[in-house]
């Protein structure tokens, strides 16, 4: 049974139903380009995802996406097998069960990129609020659901202010205590003020900072390493 829609959701679409309508046909161009550009990386990055030891080179995890319903979100695998039984539905800082091809692909976030998988398929927006897994949604006020209003995205603006999100929850006793009563609070609480100011124009704006946000981040990482 699908779940029942906000009213407050609709009314939401219908006051941006051109920009939403422009919104999706630019995800699904970039998310077919992106697919066919990328496809030496995507190869690259399962191979090298195949032979880091055994286990699946996609990892699936459900997630809650638009007006609440369920969907498996697409990655490539950085963990052992079955981590998610080995602890936390979070990573908190040098977690021992990301291998090491997955600490790279998690620094460079190529693990996302199977993402545009989701992207085509219609779970996902290039932007939008990152989807959560079942267990945090159901602990989200009436207000903070309005985030369940769009598409879930590949980044959002707290993507960009969290990035180094475990190494932030690495510093509390109880990091699971921590991420639900203080990191996901600040996360909703940016991403409602993206819904409430979204525009077609401002999702490109957070695409070029998210890309500039990476490219520094792996240039400061090239420097360390030298």
């Amino acid at each position: 049974m699908a779940p029942s829609i906000n009213p407050g959701a609709l009314l939401w679409r219908a006051d941006r139903r051109e920009q939403l309508a422009l919104k999706r046909g630019f995800d699904l161009l970039c998310a077919a380009l992106g697919l066919v550009v990328l496809c030496p990386v995507l190869l690259c990055a399962a191979a090298a995802v195949r032979f880091s030891g055994p286990g699946p080179v996609f990892y699936r995890q459900t997630r809650i996406g638009r007006d609440g319903r369920p969907f498996a979100i697409l990655k490539f695998r950085t963990m052992v097998a079955d981590a998610d039984r080995l602890g936390l539905p979070i990573t908190v800082g040098r977690d021992p069960r990301i291998t090491a091809v997955g600490a790279f692909l998690r620094r460079s976030k190529l693990d996302e990129l199977p993402q545009l998988l989701n992207v085509l398929r219609g779970d996902m927006s290039l932007v939008g609020p990152r989807p959560e897994v079942p267990k945090y949604v159901a602990r989200y006020t009436d207000a903070q659901r309005r985030v369940l209003w769009v598409r879930p995205g590949i980044t959002d603006p707290a993507s960009i202010q969290y990035r180094d999100e475990n190494t932030l929850l690495a510093n509390f006793d109880d990091p699971e205590e921590a991420y639900v009563r203080q990191v996901l609070p600040a996360k909703l609480a940016m991403n409602l003020a993206y819904l409430q100011n979204f525009s077609f124009w401002g999702d490109l704006g957070l695409l070029f900072g998210t890309a500039l946000r990476l490219a520094r981040d792996a240039a400061g990482n090239t420097r360390k390493q030298l």
